[in-house]
């Protein structure tokens, strides 16, 4: 499955050499020029990472990923950009971007770059015929994503990272809006329902997702 990026950068030539370059390691990469296309293709779409320069028409690199962080967009991005002041450097980190990179620099520095960032990420948890994606929170049941509510999701994540351990059911309760006894039973029925993850009940001890 090939990773997505969203590239952002408004200088033609550089956009399009970038892409050319990413695309020819094996990535997908979407470009846009300016910072309302990229809110546009955001919204629209699911990114593994974005590159976004600082200094481009509409809206700026910086004000673009605070946007999309307040919205609880937690997409990895690094800032490309000739803005080299320790005080935008400060303000990019500050808004929640992962790597910045100077301009000039060559394009084989962003591609080792990119990589680094995405093979760190690309930690799957492969459960049977499910794949797990927890940077994302995302879970795929024979390569199809399913989709799962806060709580189930909440939930998932717990048992994914923690396969082959004994939960302590108070553990599980902090996924709950209204914790109770019956309400996490009810929520793990509905987790089994939609997964079909083995989850068992070790009475007077809590719950296990044994090991395949």
């Amino acid at each position: 499955m090939k990773q997505n990026i969203l590239l952002l950068e408004d200088d033609y030539e550089l956009a399009e050499t970038l892409q050319e370059l990413l695309q020819e390691s094996g990535f997908r990469v979407d470009l846009v020029h300016n910072g309302n296309d990229a809110i546009d293709a955001s919204y629209d779409n699911k990114y593994d990472l974005y590159i976004f320069d600082i200094n481009v028409p509409d809206i700026s690199g910086i004000d673009l990923l605070k946007s999309l962080r307040e919205a609880d967009d937690t997409t990895p991005t690094i800032f490309i950009s000739a803005l080299v002041d320790l005080n935008t450097i400060a303000q990019g980190f500050e808004v929640g971007a992962d790597d910045y990179i100077k301009k000039p620099f060559f394009p084989e520095e962003l591609l080792i770059r990119v990589r680094a960032k995405l093979t760190q990420l690309s930690k799957d948890i492969h459960y049977n015929n499910i794949r797990y994606l927890p940077q994302k929170k995302e879970l795929y049941i024979d390569d199809k994503i399913v989709p799962l509510g806060e709580v189930q999701e909440c939930l998932c994540d717990i048992f994914m990272n923690n396969i082959g351990n004994v939960l302590d059911k108070s553990i599980l309760m902090d996924c709950l809006v209204h914790p109770s006894d019956s309400a996490l039973r009810v929520a793990l029925n509905k987790l089994k329902q939609t997964t079909n993850l083995p989850i068992k009940n070790i009475r007077g001890v809590g719950y296990i997702l044994e090991k395949s």
